[in-house]
């Protein structure tokens, strides 16, 4: 169970707005200052925050599970180690800095960094996310500030802790990346709705990314999961299971990515059941069913309660024993919406529905996504091109992976779909990016473009910095000696002084 965290105190609005002004203030002026970092420098603060976070990798999935109590210590390894040293061995060549010069199309793109970037973090992948948040903002000249879900906020805090102290002793300013100790709804309202903020980058439930939309600033946010696994009559069958349970069993299935609904040739469904349980799976009786689907959905939703938990305890809790369990299994007979089964699980639970070929199995997979999942991930296992080809262009998601767990497949880290702990799901899921987060999405691009004549010669921009121009030279300006005329008694030295500097500062800007 998740540790019993006393209710932060509320913070008065007025208290809240000064403390994001101040926090907000900080990441400012430190963006400002590393918004001039060249590449070699930047690459090596994100190598020490990297290897500093991996070195954490396995302290904090132990506390990530002691704080939530949810998932699995060996597999948030997996993710933290992946979301640290996996995540710079990625983007390591890659130069998110230097000008982008194309010679043939006759463009130069400079990189724009985001500015400041609010990113919430989930209480599911607490701390993958917030390595893969952090490390994406700082490889592209970003600052950030991490608002952690509070049932993950020690954890997360003691996680940006490690990578601010990293960057720092690495060059870069302090104020770079901070963290929200204590989240309260004030304060996170006044951090979305600031204009200090550039970018929000929202992980979480629908009412998370509908709040980050509704904020007034650009934002990044992703919709929820709910993928169907449509199992054909080419497949290896064994494979297919141990990919299938690995999968749904990774971490408890608290990945969006994990999959929802098993979509069976009848053909093949039987000879499938048989090698799911050779792989640890759990197949529920009809009596077994009934109690899961009791036990999991209520009148309000979801019971939250059996988020991340292991099989054997959410089959205890219904009411029978399935002792060594990865996985439980629960045959249905109807494939839509309407069977609470069939929807989104962040927990181990698997339905299993048997379709007559692959044409009905295209309609089940897209009655399952008809209220969630759009946009999102689905997978298939077949050897036969034209049907997975056909089932990619059916269902409305968009990420479909082959022959593999969806887990750490459509999250990019078994495939070349790009590593991430952020699922863009487009327009068909309420999002503004329909990929896997990358660094691409922290930046905009300024386009030099040159007239496409060939007899307009294009510019030579190799060695150019971006302020290469020597400084003005400013222009001397005497100011009669009434205006430096010494302070009358109790007059504050100090405001007489700003008023100087402030006419030279004018007198040089007309000039």
């Amino acid at each position: 169970m998740p540790e019993q965290n006393s209710a932060p105190r509320m913070l008065t609005p007025d208290v809240a707005a000064a403390r994001a002004g101040q926090m907000l203030n900080t990441a400012r002026w430190a963006v400002d200052r590393f918004s001039k970092t060249d590449a070699q420098i930047v690459k090596a603060i994100v190598k020490a925050m990297a290897d500093a976070a991996f070195a954490k990798a396995g302290e904090y999935a132990e506390r990530a599970v002691r704080e939530t109590g949810y998932g699995r210590v060996e597999h948030k390894i997996i993710k933290n180690q992946g979301c640290s040293r996996g995540i710079y061995d990625k983007y390591a060549d890659l130069d998110f800095v230097t000008p982008r010069i194309d010679h043939a199309k006759k463009t130069v793109e400079l990189a724009r960094p985001a500015g400041v970037v609010f990113a919430l973090t989930p209480v599911t992948n607490p701390v993958a996310t917030v390595y893969f948040k952090t490390i994406l903002a700082i490889l592209t000249r970003n600052a950030i500030i991490v608002s952690p879900h509070p049932g993950a906020k020690k954890v997360c805090a003691d996680a940006v802790r490690t990578l601010s102290v990293a960057a720092q002793a690495a060059g870069a300013p302090p104020g770079l990346i901070q963290i929200v100790e204590e989240p309260t709804i004030p304060l996170i309202d006044h951090f979305m709705k600031s204009d200090e903020v550039d970018l929000i980058v929202a992980t979480g439930g629908p009412a998370v990314v509908k709040a980050a939309y509704r904020s007034g600033n650009p934002a990044i946010g992703v919709g929820s999961g709910n993928a169907p696994v449509l199992v054909d009559d080419t497949c290896d069958l064994r494979k297919t299971a141990q990919y299938i349970v690995g999968s749904k069993g990774f971490d408890n299935s608290v990945l969006c990515t994990n999959e929802s609904t098993i979509l069976a040739f009848e053909s093949v469904a039987d000879r499938l059941l048989q090698q799911l349980k050779q792989a640890k799976a759990h197949i529920c009786k009809p009596d077994e069913v009934k109690a899961l689907r009791k036990l999991l959905f209520t009148e309000k939703g979801f019971n939250v309660e059996m988020i991340g938990k292991d099989a054997s305890v959410i089959a205890e809790a219904a009411g029978f024993r399935a002792q060594n369990a990865e996985i439980l299994v629960a045959p249905v007979d109807l494939i839509q919406p309407e069977e609470p089964l069939v929807r989104e699980k962040l927990c181990p639970v698997l339905a299993f529905g048997r379709v007559a070929d692959f044409h009905q199995g295209l309609a089940a997979a897209r009655s399952v996504m008809r209220k969630s999942g759009k946009g999102h991930s689905a997978v298939i296992h077949s050897t036969d091109e034209r049907r997975i080809l056909a089932y990619a262009n059916a269902v409305p998601a968009l990420r479909i992976v082959v022959n593999v767990g969806c887990s750490l497949g459509a999250s990019g880290f078994e495939t070349n779909l790009g590593p991430s702990m952020t699922i863009g799901t487009g327009f068909a899921g309420g999002s503004s990016v329909g990929e896997n987060l990358k660094p691409d999405n922290f930046i905009n691009l300024a386009r030099i473009a040159y007239n496409s004549s060939a007899s307009e010669p294009f510019g030579v921009f190799e060695g150019l910095e971006r302020d290469t121009l020597p400084p003005p030279t400013p222009s001397i300006h005497t100011f009669p000696v009434s205006t430096v005329s010494a302070p009358e008694d109790g007059q504050d030295v100090r405001a007489e002084l700003r008023k100087l500097i402030q006419e030279e500062l004018k007198a040089i800007l007309v000039a």
